[in-house]
């Protein structure tokens, strides 16, 4: 049976890597951390003015991931369907305007994986703790699939599926730790992927959660 710590044992703790996971995708490993402090105080700040929460699916399942949003539209999921929309329905007011470091940081990795005009107007800020998930699936709810995906990973570590261009396609386990962005677009950007549930862990600042923020260009 495989574990967790199997999958991290050999990576490096510090220092940028890069891993190339097909012809558009990356791993930028340890890419953020030189921004951590701004990224964490600029967390701080969204999650004060759209606390995180458990949305619906349109089959009525509770989703074992907290999340919110910021940027100029927002991720959202209930009854009716999946889509972006400009108005928090938990508030009823605009999402929280995207922080500079959050911005610049996706813009930033977004080039490093050759995707110079990246311009993010949606960032789904998801918190998982212990046991929650992420289905397989596609990014298909944006306007522009020219655009890139960016993933950034804060917390305790997580092991990201990235499979094919069709649910059924095997699917390849790469470990992400604090710090760690993937990128993948172009010929890789509907690829389906998930996160497996995640194990027990700390982390000496997010405590047993793991952040994870995904860029997108949206409308």
């Amino acid at each position: 049976m495989w574990m967790i710590k199997d999958l991290f044992e050999g990576l490096p703790q510090v220092g940028p890597r890069e891993e190339q996971l097909g012809p558009g995708a990356w791993v930028l490993r340890a890419f953020s951390l030189a921004d951590e402090a701004s990224l964490l105080a600029s967390l701080e700040g969204v999650v004060s003015q759209a606390p995180f929460r458990h949305m619906v699916t349109p089959g009525g399942y509770r989703m074992s991931v907290a999340m919110t949003n910021c940027g100029s539209l927002g991720w959202v999921s209930d009854r009716t369907g999946y889509r972006y929309d400009a108005i928090d329905p938990l508030s009823g007011l605009a999402w929280p305007r995207m922080p500079d470091a959050f911005f610049n940081l996706a813009k930033t990795a977004a080039a490093e994986a050759g995707f110079n005009d990246f311009d993010p107007d949606a960032c789904l800020i998801n918190r998982y703790e212990p046991g929650a998930k992420l289905s397989l699936h596609q990014d298909r709810d944006e306007r522009d699939y020219g655009q890139p995906i960016v993933s950034v990973s804060l917390g305790v570590p997580a092991v990201f599926l990235f499979g094919g261009l069709k649910r059924s396609d095997r699917t390849e386990r790469v470990p992400v730790r604090h710090g760690d962005v993937v990128v993948w677009g172009g010929p890789d950007r509907l690829r389906y992927h998930g996160v497996l549930p995640l194990k027990e862990d700390q982390h000496p600042v997010l405590g047993r959660c793991r952040i994870n923020l995904t860029f997108r260009k949206a409308g």
